[in-house]
């Protein structure tokens, strides 16, 4: 009788640029975005509706630094 073996093989995501990127999704990426909307919204007196906008804007500016 033949036994297979198998071999756990660990395959890494390959690094494409430098600098932040929301592939990482983590807790701190997500909170300067959170805050970058934020003063966004601030600086418009919160007028309503704008959320989206604000938060993409913020989102590009992260992910552009």
């Amino acid at each position: 009788m033949t036994s297979l073996k198998t071999t756990k093989v660990s395959r890494k995501k390959p690094i494409t640029k430098e600098g932040p990127t929301l592939e990482s999704n983590n807790e701190d990426s997500l909170t300067h975005i959170a805050v970058a909307a934020y003063y966004k919204s601030e600086t418009r007196g919160y007028e309503p509706g704008h959320e989206l906008q604000d938060w993409l804007e913020a989102e590009a500016e992260f992910i552009s630094k």
